[in-house]
């Protein structure tokens, strides 16, 4: 029994010490929290100005368990409120006296910065939606209980204003003050994992030829979602590190980079399987005896020099398999694929090499475009925000209730900000409801059982740490309720309306609540009236939209097309919902590979065969006809095939012979998909 119990202690111990450990950050940020909110209010109250309970508000909504993620929200928080500041003043001046004309505004304004917030991604698609309800927390003094747009819509914006921005910098002084980041270490070790799980993947599906290559589909699944999981990471860093600012067209074109090798071992893996041949086998292992075996340390570690060495090995090995013999075509499709996949993961050692050291990294021709992947996201959300905010500003007017215009704000932060969370959109919408309610009942507790007895600016602080602190670590620890907790702190200090003489009228506290909590319950009905497009709908629509480019691609296509269809198909690969069901993922791929192929043969093949075998194959596959596509792709190969292959164009031949390859085979996987109508 004696020896027994040391064994007893420690297995009751550990896991103990372990779940300390694990809500250390969690209180560490329940504690910033805290301070970032009681150190805006303290300069509010010192500066006096008329609100400051949205410096207080701004604080709890700057702030973020992540450092970078905060600096780099408070950033295009800035933009968006002085954005927002800007459209209200200007409406104000254009509809004087005129409270419909105000609101009609006000609604237009809201679902224009809503249609451009679906547009962007992370905090530039928050920025925009903050420049929507920005415009209506303003609105809420320009329009007073009435409605009677006073001339004071400049010194109102000019406040508020001021008020958030002390709220920003306040909780990014505490952050920065107590939290060192490691954001740019998360993102040195994601990249290094990333690039080293795909590289092992990619070099294996050249060894393992004689294996069932189906395997490696959902790998190849995996590091796809977690490629495009990069994207918040990347801000993260940025906002953390200013330095890697500059260097955002490296970091986005490395994320090009991992998807261009992705797809290229497909396209590997497609052509090994197709052909099981001992031939087949040779030709693999020969493009797997040029790739570097050398590989990035998982963990993120590697020194910039290793880094660096990794990334030139990659463009050794993709120079090396461009001039590579190959014999056949179908050597020379794997060795091109090869090719582009070293020089894709060279973009990817590059990202890596300026995370470790910025000095280091290779330069970057051009900027990062904006490739829409569907518009209708964005029309739809706009039309639901248009709707919603209308409808309410129309119910307050019939009504005159005094605290329409505050339902009217929490209505407009509801449809703009909640629909950037995609598919859970109205689930999301409701836990916000019920985390505001939740925040109803403790406000009440505080404002009427402990607010009273606090007298001093010491004490307050306090009595709002008995919530603030609780309420950030339940924020921060990972678990399903969260984001209750999150709507929870977001709307405690609003429903305290904390000021400099603060007024505890039970029905004055009750009508505020009430306000919040009715704009929250419209916004949430709109959402479950005008939802979201599904993700089966998303899915059709960005292939059809795929089909649709690439057609046009077939019929005319133009010197630089290439790179626009990639970044193009990158962007339709990363909205493809989680949902989207396999075959329609790799119907996409498919014409993705097939676009590429397209530009090549239009501009390289006349170059050896007439012109017009060229545009008869691909007018046929640009009006849907895959079986006379087929026809004239096998003639346009035995041409090619006829031809002498001296040593300067023989490359360029069996090249031209490997895309058709390419194409050949995916239309007869994808046959359906390609001949389809567009509606």
């Amino acid at each position: 029994m004696t020896a027994a119990q040391p064994a007893i202690s420690g297995s009751g111990g550990a896991p103990l010490a372990r779940r300390l450990r694990a809500a250390t950050p969690a209180l560490l940020f329940g504690l910033r929290l805290w301070a970032s909110v009681c150190l805006s209010l303290y300069v509010a109250f010192e500066l006096e100005l008329s609100e400051p309970s949205w410096a207080a508000t701004t604080a709890a909504l700057v702030c973020q368990p992540v450092l970078g993620a905060s600096l780099r929200k408070s950033m295009f928080r800035l933009i968006g409120t002085m954005v927002g500041a800007v459209a209200i003043v200007v409406l104000a001046a254009f509809v004087r006296q005129d409270r419909a004309g105000f609101l009609i505004g006000l609604a237009i304004w809201c679902a224009a910065s809503a249609f451009v917030a679906t547009l962007l991604r992370n905090f530039a698609a928050y920025a925009a939606a903050l420049a929507g309800y920005t415009a209506a927390i303003i609105a809420i003094d320009t329009l007073g209980p009435v409605g009677s747009t006073s001339g004071l819509a400049f010194t109102f914006a000019v406040n508020r204003s001021i008020e958030i921005c002390i709220g920003i910098f306040c909780a990014g002084i505490v952050l920065a003050l107590t939290d060192l980041g490691h954001s740019r270490r998360k993102l040195a070790t994601e990249f290094a994992a990333l690039s080293t799980a795909i590289m092992d993947g990619f070099a294996d599906c050249f060894a393992a030829v004689g294996a069932n290559l189906e395997q490696y589909q959902a790998r190849r699944r995996e590091l796809l979602r977690r490629v495009i999981a990069l994207d918040p990471i990347i801000d993260s860093a940025i906002g953390e590190a200013s330095d890697l600012r500059y260097r955002s067209a490296a970091l986005q074109r490395a994320v090009t980079g991992l998807m261009v090798t992705l797809s290229n071992w497909r396209k590997a893996v497609f052509e090994i399987d197709r052909n099981r041949t001992e031939a087949t086998q040779h030709e693999a292992r020969a493009v797997y005896d040029q790739l570097p075996r050398e590989r990035a340390t998982s963990d993120g570690s590697d020194p910039a020099e290793r880094a660096v060495d990794l990334r030139e090995a990659c463009y050794a090995a993709a120079r090396s398999l461009t001039a590579f013999d190959a014999k056949t075509p179908s050597e020379r499709l794997l060795a091109d694929a090869g090719a582009v996949g070293m020089r894709g993961m060279a973009r990817a050692l590059n990202g890596l090499v300026g995370v470790i050291d910025p000095r280091e990294i290779g330069r970057v021709r051009g900027w990062a475009r904006l490739h829409v992947p569907d518009w209708a996201p964005a029309f739809v959300n706009a039309a639901r925000v248009l709707v919603a905010v209308g409808a309410i500003s129309m119910f307050w007017i019939v009504s005159a209730w005094p605290n329409g215009v505050t339902a009217i704000t929490f209505c407009a932060v509801i449809v703009i900000l909640l629909p950037l969370q995609g598919d859970v959109a109205y689930s999301a919408s409701m836990t916000f409801l019920q985390g505001t309610a939740l925040c109803a009942i403790v406000g009440a507790l505080v404002v009427f059982g402990v607010l009273p007895k606090a007298t001093t600016f010491p004490t307050l602080c306090l009595v709002l740490g008995m919530v603030l602190v609780p309420f950030g670590v339940l924020i921060a620890l990972p678990w399903r309720y969260s984001f209750l907790f999150t709507a929870a702190t977001f709307n405690f200090v609003p429903m305290l309306n904390i000021s400099n003489g603060m007024n505890f009228d039970a029905s004055q506290f009750w009508n505020g609540a009430s306000a919040i909590l009715v704009g929250i319950g419209v916004g949430t009905m709109a959402m479950l009236v005008i939802p979201p497009l599904s993700p089966a709908t998303r899915a059709r629509r960005l292939l059809a939209l795929t089909l649709a480019d690439l057609r046009r691609l077939a019929s005319q296509a133009e010197p630089g097309r290439q790179r626009d269809w990639e970044s193009r198909s990158v962007a339709r690969l990363l909205a493809m919902p989680d949902q989207a069901q396999p075959v329609e993922r790799s119907e996409l791929a498919a014409a993705v590979a097939i676009g590429k192929e397209i530009v090549r043969l239009r501009h390289v093949a006349p170059r050896f065969v007439p012109a017009t075998v060229v545009d008869a194959a691909l007018s046929a596959f640009a009006q849907g006809r895959s079986g006379e596509t087929v026809e004239r792709l096998a003639e346009l190969d035995r041409r090619l095939a006829a031809l002498p292959h001296p040593k300067s164009g023989g490359r360029i031949l069996l090249s031209l012979r490997a895309s058709i390859l390419v194409i050949l085979g995916q239309l007869s996987q994808y046959t359906f998909y390609f001949d389809q109508p567009i509606r």
